[in-house]
């Protein structure tokens, strides 16, 4: 392909409202916590460090007997939602990261543990889900 040398009329997104094909076994409820997984699917937000946070899903979508990308799943973006908090997540940590801990609930760590008194390092149990913008009574606000 070569470069432009002119104008162009470029296909765009506002990426607020994003289809996601949702993996094989997968049924996520409307309002969890959307990750995608390392071949790229959606999954229901849980502890693994090896998924991306994707936003919140805006309906339930069962792929749970479906292969693959059999079912397509609209997950909202770039906003800030309210998820549950699992205590570890104070005032302290506001604009701080806050991670995966499952589908409606975000923690202060990742999971990881540095090595200490003769015990290995742990690694990272938690992908990262955004930054905190807000704590209250009802949750933690992430963005």
């Amino acid at each position: 392909m070569t470069a432009l040398t002119g104008a162009r009329n470029t296909p765009w997104r506002d990426c607020i409202l994003t289809p996601v094909p949702v993996a094989k076994g997968e049924s996520i409820p409307e309002g969890a916590i959307v990750c995608i997984n390392t071949s790229g699917y959606a999954v229901n937000g849980k502890a693994d460090a090896t998924l991306k946070y994707a936003g919140c899903a805006t309906a339930s979508v069962d792929n749970s007997r479906g292969k693959d990308g059999e079912c397509v799943i609209t997950v909202r973006s770039r906003k800030a939602f309210r998820f549950e908090n699992d205590g570890t997540i104070t005032q302290k940590h506001l604009l701080e990261h806050a991670f995966v801990l499952d589908n409606q609930t975000v923690t202060a760590t990742d999971g990881s543990a540095a090595a200490s008194g003769g015990n290995p390092a742990k690694p990272a149990t938690n992908c990262r889900a955004g930054t905190i913008v807000a704590i209250d009574a009802d949750g933690v606000w992430i963005y």
